[in-house]
């Protein structure tokens, strides 16, 4: 048996503003976007912003509904309008911003299992890393360089 270690690099930066202009810009965004958040259930709004390689910035927000199934998170709704709308135009990064009508949510929040499968399907179909950045509410932001990052062994076409 062989036991192999999985590790990633993350950037902490203590505020919005610590960020570069670009993923700043970005982060305010996806913020913007929050506020079209439909979340009459959880109370948790989440918005996102995708940058694509011409410049363009996708937004999505949390879409719930009463069959809890049939909602859809912000990224991929981000993600799958960025597709449809801009087809072969690589995703270059992607912002995700969250906050919740129950309490203060201070720490960033990452993408759900089922949208890093989606994101992580962008990032292997375009041969290229999609960073992602994460933030609360307010206070610390996270950037990842590559979603690969936050989903190691990820299952793409080569499986198939």
């Amino acid at each position: 048996m062989r036991k192999r270690t999985i590790s990633f690099e993350l950037e902490v930066f203590d505020t919005l503003e610590d960020l570069d202009h670009q993923d700043q810009t970005l982060m305010r965004s996806a913020i913007e976007a929050r506020k079209n958040a439909y979340a009459p259930y959880s109370k948790f709004l989440v918005g996102a912003a995708v940058l694509l390689e011409n410049g363009t910035v996708v937004l999505g927000s949390n879409q719930e509904n009463a069959s809890y199934p049939s909602g859809l998170c912000a990224e991929r709704v981000a993600v799958f309008h960025a597709g449809s709308k801009y087809p072969g135009i690589s995703i270059k990064s992607i912002a995700i911003t969250a906050m919740s009508r129950n309490h203060l949510v201070d720490t960033p929040a990452a993408p759900c299992g089922n949208c890093r499968q989606a994101i992580s399907e962008y990032e292997f179909k375009q041969k290229e890393p999609i960073s992602i950045l994460m933030m609360g509410e307010r206070g610390e932001v996270h950037k990842c360089n590559a979603l690969a990052d936050i989903l190691p062994l990820g299952f793409n076409n080569t499986f198939l």
